[in-house]
């Protein structure tokens, strides 16, 4: 039997973020991926904050995500690589607010394997193709496209296998509308499994190699591949090809190789440029210590575009490509030609697992460890003083000698100057150490918890229960005993008004940006309030222990009182039914007419005992009324009481309690040992001793049966 399990603290790290119109909308969202689970979150441009819209588990380990758009589209899909041996496309449903699985391919064995492609994902900028490799050989690509009906298709898998070969990185290469074409950093080994002397192992290169996918042939072959630094690590796409607006190119194309200590630009059959990556200037800094690039985005604008690369101490650099469009000598065609690649000093942030920035102006932060963040752009560091580091300043464009590092630049760190913070997203990882302790004394223990790294570590507390958010807060006159919160109108998405209940008066307070007192809702301020309903299309209902005010949509009130001497003393409502009783142990039962107008039912009923409580369910969909109402008398009872024109006000059932009653609530829900598929009716009984209830209330008869004591 294999089981699966859902932790109650769900993983706070995001080991990977992407960045995409997922919802078919203008607006961009993220998606995140933490460990075994997909979020999908939403950054609101207006205020800066940032929303989670949707959490699913997917039950595997996520070891690669990647967003792409087909050509022409307005909605971008995610490609998930995991431990299942898989390849799953993904689109986001907003009616169902779920991840719809629309391509689920099967390649390989189950579990992380280093054979077994998904530790690397790489998308054709076009959304034409998608490779995915693993650490070691193998490489697969698929061709993405559309049907007739417009669904999305996908393609047998197409191999780019390379035997003896570690890739380090993947990376799909921006061509325009040409054959699609990714790059990967490999190294062969297969010369240093044969020699026992190591030096073949010391001699290895690293290789970038570029696989083109014909699409014409349906086959993907090795175009190009040539001896790169050996310590590259990361690849990182450059914008190419032509736009479709201007026919003008976007950028020259290949790729950013990172590597300790400098940058190289790089395609084939053109020259290379090299840069070294600017270091803090401090007196004791190890000059031996190399500096390498753990994080990086690329963002386009309209005629532009930079990256962002981080380095492993948190240092964002920008980093520029200048470049200008050629003729070919003899010919109309024409070329892209790089004259300088340039890097300078941008912000430090926290180190990022990964990078996202948003059309809106954010850079979305998913830190490696401790909290996330989102940053809002200042500027883009185009005016300030910092030092602009090209390579047209160093000899033969910085590959004079390519075995050789370059005179090390600096920078001196400082606080953000182009970025500003604007959200953050609690994260406790690291957990470095925990215990359980009961300091505060209360019912359940605590979790004390040191989290994080270096200056940013953390002590958090951990407790039992549900977060809360608190948006607004208002001081009150007292201590209310009663609370509600109700719609304007039955089409209101949203509630509008707090009703707080006090033992001498009530008062409304107006939802919005600020919680403020109103006094024109024609609500009675001077009595305390039993009872709030929103009743109808757009009136409300306010039960006071004097009478009932039935509030219009213009504001005019029709009032019924209760007779002389007499006073409310319990009351239930729902949008067409008001039951109330009074201290003369006499229910009085209204119902809304097809009108609006409340009315009053001709008998009253005496129930020879006082009511303490009640309660009436929701009325059923295409129903005028729900035909039962359970009432609690202080002779430990609770009755059920028809509201069926044809017996209205007579008792069905009655059940015996061991206390009096304290508060009754009927309410529909699921229970699959009673009925699988539909809800069933209870009715929820609490008594003044501290003991729940739960009682089934037969639809059809109005019988109560199978009571369970809590």
């Amino acid at each position: 039997m294999h089981l699966y399990n859902i932790t109650l603290q769900p993983p706070t790290a995001i080991n990977h973020a992407i960045l995409g119109n997922f919802s078919g909308v203008r607006q961009q969202e993220i998606i995140v991926s933490r460990g075994t689970r997909l979020e999908l979150l939403k950054p609101d441009p207006n205020t800066g904050k940032v929303t989670t819209v949707l959490t699913q588990d997917v039950f595997g380990v996520i070891r690669s995500l990647a967003s792409f758009r087909l050509t022409g589209g307005t909605k971008d899909y995610a490609i998930v690589g995991s431990d299942s041996g898989r390849i799953v496309i993904l689109e986001y449903d907003p009616k169902n607010n779920a991840f719809n699985k629309l391509h689920q391919e099967t390649f390989g064995k189950s579990g992380t394997r280093r054979i077994v492609p998904g530790q690397y994902l790489a998308t054709d900028p076009k959304g034409r193709a998608v490779m995915i490799a693993a650490m070691e050989k193998a490489k697969l690509v698929y061709i993405l496209n559309r049907d007739a009906a417009a669904n999305l298709t996908i393609s047998s898998p197409l191999e780019a296998h390379k035997n003896h070969a570690i890739i380090h990185h993947v990376v799909g290469v921006d061509v325009g509308f040409d054959n699609p074409m990714f790059a990967a950093l490999e190294v062969d080994y297969s010369e240093s499994d044969q020699d026992p002397s190591g030096e073949a192992f010391n001699n290895a290169e690293k290789m970038l190699t570029f696989y083109e996918l014909d699409l014409g042939l349906n086959h993907v072959v090795r175009k190009w591949s040539e001896p790169t630094d050996p310590r590259a690590n990361l690849l990182v796409q450059v914008p190419g090809g032509r736009s479709g607006a201007s026919n003008d190119f976007d950028g020259p194309s290949g790729v950013l190789i990172c590597c300790e200590d400098h940058i190289i630009w790089r395609d084939m059959d053109a020259s290379q440029h090299r840069v070294p990556i600017p270091r803090r200037k401090h007196p004791l800094a190890d000059p031996n210590r190399g500096l390498i690039i753990v994080a990086t985005v690329m963002h386009k604008m309209r005629g532009a575009f930079f990256f962002l690369l981080q380095s492993e101490e948190g240092d964002l650099y920008k980093v520029t490509i200048e470049h200008e469009t050629v003729k070919q000598a003899n010919s109309e065609d024409q070329f892209v030609e790089v004259r300088a690649l340039k890097i300078k000093y941008f912000d430090t942030i926290p180190v990022a697992n990964s990078l996202c920035i948003l059309k809106s102006g954010f850079l979305f932060v998913a830190s490696e460890f401790g909290n996330h963040y989102l940053y809002q752009f200042q500027k883009l560091g185009d005016d300030d003083e910092e030092t602009e580091f090209s390579s047209a300043d160093y000899p033969n464009l910085g590959m004079a000698n390519p075995l050789s590092p370059l005179p090390y630049t600096y920078f001196r760190p400082r606080p953000l100057e182009n970025l500003v913070l604007q959200d953050e997203l609690e994260s406790l990882d690291p957990i470095t150490d925990a215990k359980v302790l009961n300091v505060f004394n209360t019912d359940t223990p605590q979790i004390f918890a040191a989290c994080g790294k270096g200056a940013r570590s953390t002590l958090r507390t951990l407790r039992h229960g549900l977060e809360i958010e608190e948006t607004v807060s208002s001081d009150l006159p007292g201590i209310p005993n009663a609370v509600w919160t109700t719609k304007v109108t039955e089409a209101d998405p949203y509630d509008s008004y707090i009703i707080l209940s006090f033992v001498n008066g009530t008062l409304v307070l107006s939802i919005g940006e600020t919680i403020e007192e109103v006094s024109d809702t024609g609500f009675l301020s001077s009595a305390p309030t039993l009872a709030v309903q929103q009743i109808g299309v757009d009136a409300l209902l306010q039960v006071h222990p004097h009478g009932i005010r039935h509030v219009l949509s213009d504001k005019r009130v029709n009032e019924w009182k209760v007779p002389s001497g007499k006073t409310i003393v319990a009351a239930t409502t729902n949008k067409r039914q008001v039951a109330i009783a009074l201290n003369s142990a006499e229910l009085v039962y209204f119902e809304l007419d097809l009108e609006g107008q409340l009315n009053e039912y001709q008998d009253r009923k005496a129930m020879g005992s006082t009511v303490l409580a009640m309660s009436v369910g929701d009325v059923p969909v295409g129903r005028q009324r729900t035909p039962y109402l359970a009432v609690g008398c202080e002779d430990q009872t609770v009755r059920i009481i028809s509201l069926d024109p044809d017996s209205t006000l007579e008792t069905i059932s009655l059940q015996a309690l061991t206390a009096p009653p304290s508060a009754i609530c009927i309410a529909d829900m699921l229970d699959a040992s009673i009925d699988k598929h539909n809800p069933s009716m209870f009715v929820n009984i609490g008594l003044t001793n501290g003991v729940l209830l739960r009682t089934v209330l037969d639809p059809v008869n109005g019988q109560l049966t199978d009571t369970r004591t809590r």
